[in-house]
């Protein structure tokens, strides 16, 4: 299995693609700075406290009202809000909790107005952000996570992945945190921990509490609301959690993201800086590696199988429906064992595009039915096997007597959702446009004009590839006369995301020139 993350910086923001074996699994855009991402810790304020739904509306800088429910304060709530208080009151003027005394646990029960009351500051992270006309999740069961471990402020436990299976090394690592781990701070020991070097580990937990301290500073003159720690942009957190062995490359198109990414690869994992690899072209780096074209076939209602099935998507307000179809796929082996390998390759795609889409909530996959039990089973094996790198939570049930097997996954941030339809940018719908010969005439004089007349150097084109093969197939094809006109060579760069009748100039700074 290959990695690569290809990271590609527009003017609206950044793009992130993760790809398994040249395969697009994960996309992320982040649009400037992310104020409400998860793992973001924020001083709050109580706004009102719901009874009815024992949970509480805090704000804490959004427009809407973030919401906090009893469950999600965690056991320790009480010492987190002392420690709180006296922070803001300077009474606790140091990080450390080495002299702090736990509060008593609350009550997994009780209520949440016992405990918080109008216009209290409270500390808070967020646990799902802002979705559609919803404010963030928050939670107060505060967690700091680190390459190898996740510190959790107020607590003695260690816990170590179940992924961890060998017991004497789950036994080293207990014994190691045990030992260096300070009082008052429990410990996750995360599954990329495993035959890790002491040092590593030392590293890590060292650099956790930096943390926490840089969160005490930033709390102690800090009023509600008011972000006192950052998580990790976007890209940085998948290679904190990924960044393994597997990473065959790291691909962006941006000098200071370069920079960053280098910065942050030497300090968790020295020796793999070698990977990144800086895209100085004019082709996209989505472009280059067929990243635009997957997401074009992905994001679509209709998504093809290879074998000649496909798949129908459907989102509704109460869930998601996937209907499985065999299209024109045909086998000598007879309908049981195609329609069981149909299902298998559809198991496959729609475990990726789960991830990819970021879909949560209930999901039910219609498969196509299948008399054998044993081949139901096979298809429920596969496809919690292909769930498997799902990192959400989620939870699978068997296939029912109707071929339908039921998903629900675990949703942190609003579904990625990408419009694949076209409207045509000339007609507008109309459905007449200009003569296409025409069309051609109108970028050959704004190339006229941008090259004789503004004198703008480093001109290139991006368009379709249909107009692309227009302008550059031939012997002496347009692209040749405009460098016999001009005594220049004008790059012409094809572009999947782009509609037919659409193009941009840029100038030799990769910037789109406006006409």
């Amino acid at each position: 299995m290959s990695l690569e993350l290809v990271v590609e910086t527009r003017s609206g923001g950044v793009w992130i693609a993760l790809l398994r074996d040249s395969k697009l699994v994960e996309l992320h855009e982040q649009q400037g700075a992310s104020d409400f991402a998860v793992g973001d810790i924020f001083l709050g304020k109580v706004r009102k406290l719901v009874p009815s739904l024992n949970a509480a509306f805090v704000d804490v800088g959004y427009e809407k009202d973030a919401f906090l429910h009893y469950l999600d304060l965690g056991t320790q709530f009480n010492s987190l809000h002392k420690f709180t208080r006296d922070s803001l009151k300077k009474k606790q003027s140091v990080s450390d909790l080495q002299y702090f005394k736990l509060e008593k646990e609350i009550e997994k029960e009780g209520k949440i107005d016992s405990l918080l009351s109008s216009s209290q500051p409270i500390l808070v992270q967020v646990a799902k952000e802002p979705i559609s006309s919803k404010g963030p999740r928050l939670c107060s069961e505060i967690t700091l996570a680190g390459r190898y471990l996740v510190l959790v402020p107020f607590s003695e436990k260690i816990s170590i992945s179940q992924k961890i299976k060998e017991q004497d090394e789950r036994d080293r690592l207990k014994n190691l945190l045990t030992r260096i781990k300070p009082k008052n701070f429990g410990v996750i020991i995360r599954t990329v921990a495993e035959e890790k070097k002491t040092s590593d580990l030392e590293q890590d937990l060292y650099s956790l509490m930096d943390k926490w301290k840089m969160m005490h500073s930033n709390l102690k003159n800090a009023s509600p609301a008011t972000k006192v720690l950052g998580e990790l942009n976007k890209t940085n957190s998948i290679l904190r959690d990924l960044l393994n062995n597997d990473f065959s490359h790291i691909h962006t198109n941006d000098q200071s993201t370069f920079d960053d990414i280098k910065d942050y690869v030497l300090d968790i994992a020295p020796g793999k800086e070698k990977i990144i690899k800086l895209h100085d072209h004019r082709t996209s780096l989505f472009e280059k590696f067929g990243i635009n074209k997957q997401i074009k076939t992905l994001f679509g209602k209709k998504v093809p199988l290879s074998s000649g099935g496909y798949l129908i998507i459907e989102h509704t307000e109460a869930m998601h429906v996937i209907d499985v179809n065999s299209g024109n796929r045909k086998g000598a082996s007879g309908q049981e064992s195609n329609a069981l390998s149909t299902n298998i390759e559809a198991a496959e795609e729609i475990a990726r595009i789960l991830q990819l889409r970021d879909m949560g909530g209930i999901i039910c996959a219609d498969f196509i039915d299948m008399h054998d039990k044993e081949n139901n089973r096979i298809l429920f094996e596969n496809i919690k096997n292909f769930m498997r790198s799902d990192r959400a939570k989620h939870n699978i049930l068997p296939p029912s007597k109707f071929g339908i097997i039921e998903i629900t996954r675990q949703r942190v941030k609003p579904e990625t959702a990408i419009q694949t339809s076209e409207k045509c940018p000339t007609c507008n719908g109309t459905g007449e446009i200009q003569a296409s010969i025409l069309f051609a005439e109108e970028i050959e004089s704004n190339l006229n004009y941008l090259v004789l007349d503004r004198k703008e150097k480093g001109v290139s084109l991006e368009v379709h590839p249909y107009l692309h093969a227009y302008f550059t197939k031939g012997l002496l094809s347009r692209q040749w006369k405009w460098f016999l006109k001009y005594k220049k060579w004008i790059s012409v760069n094809r572009r999947t995301e782009n509609h037919l009748l659409e193009y941009r100039f840029l100038n030799k700074d990769n910037q789109e020139i406006s006409l």
